[in-house]
């Protein structure tokens, strides 16, 4: 196989994004460096320099992936049912976004940085995957609820995703910090909190 063929590209783009995704457990975006990513793969740090020119390119890459797998996701469900009530729509979405509590988690960091230091190319393809989402929800939303008004519910469930994740987890430091500050404040689950975002923009009760 040669070097540059498209599917030896491809794997090892798909190695680099795996490796980056499997320290995104446990690591946090700012302690995970090229270095530690090359240490993980089957080639090197060096080698990842002809896939991704910065840590950011390789984070939107991970975030891409999210997006065109939800959105997958989404799409079927408008291909797979003919009707849907607005609790049973709620609910899709509430569990594959729990599913993909990744994107969730990726969408609470500073999307600025990792955009502005990304090639625009890289950028476009990011882009290309978020509007497939946009337009994955559009699409149940025009079949399923033709009365909804389907720009304000975009407008205002796109934007609410990026804070989900901090209201779902939290560590144990945060948790203290709060009981010491005397924060009255209960922790929701993903699920619950998007199924209850859903239902209030689509006129239902949550």
């Amino acid at each position: 196989m040669s070097v540059t063929s498209p599917e030896l590209i491809e794997t090892r783009r798909d190695e680099i994004i795996n490796a980056c995704e499997k320290l995104y457990r446990t690591m946090s975006f700012k302690d995970i460096t090229i270095r530690e990513i090359g240490n993980i793969t089957t080639f090197g740090r060096t080698s990842i320099y002809n896939y991704f020119q910065t840590k950011e390119e390789i984070f939107l890459a991970l975030m891409q992936r999210e997006y065109e797998e939800w959105a997958a996701e989404v799409s079927s469900a408008a291909d797979e049912n003919e009707s849907m009530t607005a609790g049973g729509f709620a609910d899709i979405i509430a569990n594959s976004l729990e599913r993909h509590s990744q994107l969730l988690k990726l969408l609470s960091m500073n999307h600025y940085d990792m955009e502005e230091h990304s090639r625009p190319e890289r950028l476009t393809e990011f882009k290309t995957a978020y509007g497939a989402s946009l337009d994955a929800v559009r699409k149940c939303l025009k079949k399923f609820f033709p009365g909804t008004d389907t720009e304000r519910f975009i407008f205002v469930f796109f934007p609410f995703m990026f804070g989900v994740y901090p209201y779902a987890v939290a560590t144990e430091k945060q948790l203290c910090a709060m009981r010491e500050a005397k924060i009255d404040f209960k922790m929701h689950s993903i699920y619950e909190m998007i199924y209850s975002c859903i239902m209030q923009l689509l006129g239902g009760k949550a």
